[in-house]
């Protein structure tokens, strides 16, 4: 049987690298920066949050996604309910998530729930009455396709393309696509010129965007 934990190393004793796809989990220049520009920012998040919104993810990893994305609900005061699906072949373990969000204190109250709540399972779980979340394990090839439901809003956030290449391939980027409300986005931190490519052939709009910090591009695509 396929072993199914992360595997990892630390470096500077912060910051969790995958020895399967030798890639950090998060940038090495501000993690949670990145997520607010690639991932809210590159949604149109928060201004689009409200009625029964949906977001599905690439890579749950350290959970970093899911609790800005959380933070950013509430702060803006959405009404209707946050549903966030996530779809990890290699989950991380709690106690290694705890390690890992710990360098951002400020999500620390909300990092400490997400950590009880993933030692009783992938969930669903509820928090504070609005905000669900499900981790599908499984190779994603496999997950999403059998998975229902449309997103709003799409996180590509697996290991690097050119480090975890079957995350990034043309009939899994054609599932994203298909999985895609009408008028829904998709954000990457990557400009691979395949998986824009991908994308495009599975019928999205795609355009390339200013990345976070030392990359210069990131990846947007929108479902008309």
């Amino acid at each position: 049987m396929q072993d199914q934990k992360a595997k990892l190393d630390w470096r500077d004793g912060r910051v969790p690298v995958s020895t399967r796809f030798d890639d950090p989990y998060f940038s090495l220049e501000d993690g949670l920066e990145e997520t607010r520009h690639v991932f809210l920012a590159g949604n149109g998040l928060p201004d689009r949050f409200g009625g029964d919104f949906r977001i599905m993810e690439t890579g749950f990893g350290t959970g970093l996604n899911f609790l800005v994305a959380w933070e950013a609900w509430e702060t803006a005061g959405a009404r209707g309910s946050l549903r966030f699906t996530s779809f990890e072949a290699f989950p991380m373990d709690p106690a290694e998530m705890a390690r890992a969000l710990a360098a951002f204190p400020g999500l620390a109250a909300r990092a400490e729930r997400l950590v009880a709540a993933m030692e009783q399972g992938f969930g669903p779980h509820l928090f504070d009455g609005a905000v669900t979340l499900e981790v599908v394990v499984g190779d994603a090839r496999e997950t999403l396709p059998a998975h229902e439901g449309l997103a709003d809003a799409w996180f590509l956030d697996g290991f690097a393309p050119a480090k975890n290449p079957e995350l990034w391939g043309e009939a899994l980027m054609a599932e994203v696509a298909a999985h895609t409300a009408p008028g829904g986005t998709v954000a990457s931190y990557t400009a691979a010129g395949h998986v824009r490519r991908a994308l495009a052939a599975a019928g999205l709009e795609v355009a390339r965007a200013k990345g976070y910090g030392r990359k210069r591009h990131m990846t947007l695509a929108r479902k008309v």
